[in-house]
């Protein structure tokens, strides 16, 4: 399934470039080779047979800016620029760096040429007009395949930023599979997994409970649910190390991983720092009011990824063994059902509004703060603390589990390189701007505004590209809008599906995914619907 969702971000992404580079280049949207009239108001006398660089102020007005472009710009441009005349070469060059805000045909040429706050070209006639200014044609340099330019420099990026990610796993993967390994030798990991046996034992049957594996992801999950997320992926890395030994077929996902990787892309977070650091920064007048509506949208991604990975996880079905898998997974399916519509009815009779409505929104950022703080301190002493209790010897044995670390950190590039790069061209080829067009109708329908499907669309993609879209819907809607609510509760209701699959599956060379994905993407889309239909039902249309 990754491997055709994998191709598909590809050719999806190129093709979309690549038609769109047609329809330009036979519009000629970029005006190659055409002049547009400017003048120039030079910062010292200047002399247009004299060899030099000048420093100057380029103004274009509004009217021959959108006379040119076929846009519509408020105000006339006024911006700092480099001339060089060199008449030996029978020249006169402009330069542009942009800074504050850049009209939107130049923003695109900028970005296609590889840095995004510059552009040049050439000056086809200069008539003074005084000693310190002149008008100008200007011949800006030749545009094309820009969609083309932007898939390259984007897979060269992100194929860089994978590597960069990997690499900064290093440290934090020897930190906590140290601290783990001394926990390991004392036996807390095993006292952990006991006291929680009765909730694993119904969610992986197939781990025996005392096996290493409970314990790590045991300890995934909490790390996710505290929002302490430098800890929960090196857990959740030695848990899929652990689950494979287990693994008959090394090469292929276990049912006991998909279920576990159905829970990590769920993202249940009690406390989503992020998206309130974020709408905190924005000037939020209650940055924690989406604890709740996340909650809840994220409980409702879990309920289903879990129900998925289980049902999923008994197909295909043999002729006439439909009557035994159900009376197997019959119960199960129930109780989901059960626990499903109850978290309905909780939220839907605003209980938790009112309880999180009852605690300030001082209080709440005070307890972030407190958790963040506290949280990775208190574990790293407590867990060293029990090995030196129990005789461990724990510098010895924290070693030999940070040695794990970086061969972990260092196996997961190649994986993390290949869905990233995809991801990379995908958005820069365009793909992502057709593909919510084709899904506004249904965003319509559910009552979700257009302005929100682009982070909806990019969460389970990109950590990083859905925090900045997010910043950027607040900075235009306001954090405590409507559409500012539910953003931040998207971030907090899923996860980054891909990024998971990849960085997990590859820590242990997992090629056959299964039902992985389609189960960590009904969670993804449970996740959003629940987010909107909460968000609407406590906030309506701010």
């Amino acid at each position: 399934m990754l491997n055709y969702v994998w191709l598909a971000l590809l050719f999806l992404g190129i093709g979309a470039a690549l038609s769109t580079d047609i329809i330009n280049q036979s519009s000629n949207k970029y005006r190659n080779n055409q002049i547009l009239p400017a003048e120039i108001v030079f910062s010292t006398p200047f002399d247009a047979d004299k060899d030099t660089t000048y420093d100057v102020q380029l103004n274009i007005s509004a009217k021959n800016y959108n006379a040119f472009y076929k846009e519509n710009i408020p105000e006339d441009i006024s911006l700092p620029a480099r001339v060089t005349i060199n008449n030996q070469e029978q020249k006169k060059v402009f330069y542009i760096k942009f800074s504050g805000i850049i009209p939107g045909t130049w923003k695109e040429m900028a970005e296609g040429t590889g840095k995004e706050d510059d552009l040049s070209g050439n000056i086809v006639s200069l008539k003074p007009m005084s000693a310190n200014a002149a008008v100008a044609g200007l011949v800006f340099e030749e545009i094309s395949f820009l969609g083309l330019r932007k898939v390259t420099n984007s897979a060269l990026d992100y194929a860089g930023i994978a590597v960069e990610i990997s690499l900064g796993l290093i440290g934090i993967m020897a930190l906590w599979l140290g601290v783990m390994k001394v926990a390991e030798e004392a036996g807390l990991i095993r006292i952990i997994a006991r006291l929680l046996r009765p909730v694993t034992k119904k969610l992986f049957p197939d781990v025996p409970s005392d096996h290493p594996a409970m314990g790590s992801m045991i300890m995934n999950i909490s790390a996710n649910m505290l929002g302490l997320g430098n800890a929960a992926t090196p857990f959740g890395l030695k848990a899929m190390e652990e689950l494979n030994t287990l693994n008959p077929e090394k090469d292929t996902a276990t049912n006991a991983m998909i279920t576990f990787l159905a829970i990590n892309t769920a993202g249940m977070t009690l406390i989503p720092a992020s998206a309130i650091a974020i709408r905190a920064a924005s000037g939020s007048s209650d940055p924690a009011m989406i604890i709740g509506t996340a909650l809840f949208g994220s409980t409702c991604a879990t309920i289903v990824g879990l129900t998925a990975a289980r049902v999923l996880g008994s197909f295909p079905l043999k002729i006439g063994n439909f009557g035994s898998w159900l009376s197997r997974n019959g119960k199960s399916i129930f109780i989901t059902f059960i626990a499903a519509v109850f978290v309905f009815l909780l939220f839907f009779s605003g209980i938790v509004s009112a309880v999180f409505a009852s605690v300030s929104a001082e209080t709440f950022k005070g307890i972030i703060q407190v958790v963040s703080t506290v949280a990775i301190p208190f574990l790293i002493i407590f867990f060293i603390g029990f090995g030196a209790v129990k005789k461990v010897k724990v510098y010895e044995k924290f070693v030999e589990g940070a040695k794990e670390g970086f061969n972990v950190a260092v196996r997961i590039i190649p994986f993390l390189v290949a869905m990233l790069v995809a991801i990379g061209i995908f958005r820069a080829g365009g793909a992502m701007d057709w593909l919510i067009y084709v899904l506004r109708p249904v965003t319509d329908f559910i009552g979700m505004p257009a302005e929100a499907l682009p982070m909806a669309l990019m969460r389970p993609l990109s950590g990083s590209g859905s925090l900045g879209i997010m910043a950027e819907i607040m900075a235009v809607h306001g954090p405590d809008s409507f559409i500012g609510i539910l953003v931040s509760t998207f971030y907090g209701s899923t996860e980054t599906t891909f990024y998971v699959l990849a960085v997990y599956f590859g820590s242990v060379n997992i090629r056959n995914t299964r039902h992985a994905l389609p189960a960590g993407l009904m969670a993804d889309i449970a996740g959003i619907l629940a987010a909107t239909f909460i968000v609407r039902l406590l906030y309506g249309a701010l």
